[in-house]
């Protein structure tokens, strides 16, 4: 993944925070959970992609954000943390048929996206990369 890529990401990052708001309005609680993680994965993929790291699964790019930035201090712990409850609320919405959220999980996981992505931007734009 070049640096080229960043602005990309972090567009895809905002339109799916926008698709996850109007899913939540028209009650689509599950697909919203999956569009804020979506945007989540973007601006994680758009801060690897700031340090030269790509991959290309779901969980290593949890990883590789936890590793390369929240252990190291340059993006808060909790900010992977709640990628982390993402991560397993769209597992669950996605491929358990028994699993059924609610508006409380979406908007939960809609603020966490939103804060997310917020502190990518901001991360990014201190380091000079956008």
């Amino acid at each position: 993944m070049a640096q080229s890529d960043i602005p990309l990401h972090l567009s895809r990052a905002r339109q799916d925070l926008e698709a996850a708001e109007s899913n939540v309005r028209h009650g689509f609680y599950a697909v919203s959970v999956t569009r804020a993680y979506y945007a989540m994965f973007y601006a994680a993929s758009a801060l690897l992609a700031s340090k030269g790291i790509s991959r290309s699964k779901h969980g290593a790019i949890l990883a590789a954000f936890g590793e390369h930035f929240a252990k190291t201090g340059l993006i808060e712990p909790n900010y992977a943390k709640s990628f982390g409850h993402a991560f397993d609320a769209r597992l669950d919405s996605d491929y358990d048929i028994t699993f059924s959220a609610d508006r409380a999980l979406a908007e939960g996981v809609l603020g966490d996206a939103r804060e997310f992505v917020e502190r990518v931007d901001r991360y990014l734009r201190e380091a000079g990369e956008l």
